[in-house]
């Protein structure tokens, strides 16, 4: 059987995207995600995501990492609201259900702003920060993001004793005034990504709790391009925080399955 696909990507975030509203896409075959997401035998993606119907939201946003495992992705969930106005299922809103709950979305000339949920745990240790914006994300400054050996010094992090069971991403990051630079290690990729929406997140907020800010846009650069959180902080808790950049589609086909 064939089964159409897309392929969309959010700042070098890549996703095989599939219309499963009349299933035909089989979600328990994990298999069949990991084989679509290889990069040399495959599609190849950092994960797959699926769009389906579900009751009172427009849609339900199944996500994949390429390994097969689920969580939450900012840029895929980006990119799926960019794919459900292209499936004509939404027009400029979107409210739509995601591993870590329900979200809301804005799509205007090719750029997504996704809100994320509130934080209100922000972890503080000796050079880094832990915090969860729907994955968890390990932040570790550094003056020197670009020369960083990101999959080892990511992997010996995600593996280690505290981590290792259930995970975490890992990101390096260079602060300055409002902006800060990043590079980071996906957990269910197991290897460094070109960007990562709740790394991004995550850096950003910890930026703010770095420099005491209370409230505004802190820009973001990334391997594959650049992003904005929006956020305000309330009584110590992060609030209508907003992830935002492009979103678009690189091209479509099909697949024997």
């Amino acid at each position: 059987m064939q089964i159409e696909f897309y392929k969309y990507q959010g700042t070098g975030n890549d996703f095989v995207m599939i219309d499963n509203r009349k299933q035909v896409f089989d979600k328990t075959d994990l298999d069949a995600v990991r084989r679509l997401c290889d990069r040399k035998f495959g599609i190849g993606a950092d994960g797959l995501i699926l769009i389906e119907d579900i009751e009172d939201l427009d849609f339900n946003m199944i996500y994949f990492n390429a390994d097969g495992s689920q969580s939450f992705c900012g840029n895929g969930s980006r990119c799926a609201v960019a794919f459900a106005r292209f499936l004509g299922i939404i027009e400029k809103q979107a409210y739509f259900l995601s591993t870590d709950g329900e979200h809301e979305a804005w799509i205007k000339d090719g750029e997504v702003s996704l809100k994320m949920h509130d934080v209100a745990d922000v972890e503080v240790g000796e050079n880094y920060y832990f915090i969860n914006t729907g994955s968890p994300h390990y932040i570790v400054e550094s003056n020197d993001v670009q020369h960083v050996d990101v999959k080892t010094e990511g992997a010996a992090i995600r593996y280690n004793d505290r981590f290792k069971a259930e995970g975490t991403n890992v990101n390096f990051v260079n602060y300055s005034d409002n902006a800060l630079s990043i590079r980071t290690y996906e957990r269910g990729v197991e290897d460094e990504t070109l960007s990562c929406g709740t790394g991004v997140t995550a850096a950003a907020l910890s930026l703010a709790h770095k420099s005491g800010m209370e409230s505004g846009k802190i820009s973001v650069k990334a391997q594959g391009g650049d992003l904005q959180v929006g956020f305000r902080r309330k009584d110590g808790k992060y609030e209508d925080i907003w992830l935002i950049g492009p979103a678009e589609m690189v091209f479509k086909g099909t697949v024997e399955m």
